[in-house]
């Protein structure tokens, strides 16, 4: 009985002195797609399972888990996205880093990305003209799911001739084969 007394005051204590945690101009969704309209400007985009389409300005990050980033304008600083594809049109910018995890990336004429573009587990289409300031990191879905499916494979064959083998083991115990 006391220790749910102290453990409940100590969450009050906590609860009380928690500050609440905002931020100007940004835009945190979960299931509800987000748009920045031409002339808009937005500091963070966080988008869970749902899309961000940015027609304006991103001052922050543009981060997105199971959804889309579809990017006309710019970026000023990261564009991550997982489990999704990453479209940016002709004359985007991205100033820092792009990743992409499992997904697709896909970037049109005189699209420039400041720093990294690192596309893990996924694809990248790009035009001639896509300008990546330092390095550009690859790694293609086969790499993972490839060896993943051969593992798969083997176990379920090892399953299957296990069980084929106990199977023949009982029908010597019978003295007359059972119906099959």
């Amino acid at each position: 009985m006391i220790l749910r007394k102290l453990a409940l005051c100590i969450l009050a204590t906590m609860a009380a002195a928690a500050a609440p945690a905002w931020g100007e101009h940004d835009n945190v969704q979960f299931g509800t797609n987000i748009h920045v309209t031409p002339g808009e400007e937005i500091h963070d985009a966080v988008c869970f399972f749902c899309s961000v389409r940015v027609d304006g300005k991103v001052t922050g990050d543009i981060v997105v888990f199971f959804g889309n980033v579809h990017l006309y304008g710019d970026a000023q600083h990261d564009v991550v996205n997982f489990f999704g594809e990453v479209t940016a049109g002709n004359n985007a910018s991205i100033e820092n880093d792009l990743v992409s995890f499992f997904g697709g990336v896909r970037l049109g004429e005189n699209v420039s990305v400041g720093r990294n573009l690192v596309s893990m587990f996924g694809s990248l289409q790009e035009s001639d003209s896509v300008r990546v300031g330092n390095d550009r990191v690859v790694q293609p879905g086969w790499v993972l799911w490839g060896p993943l499916l051969f593992l798969c494979l083997m176990v379920y064959l090892g399953v299957h001739e296990y069980r084929s083998y106990r199977q023949r083991l009982i029908a010597r115990g019978y003295p007359f084969r059972p119906k099959q």
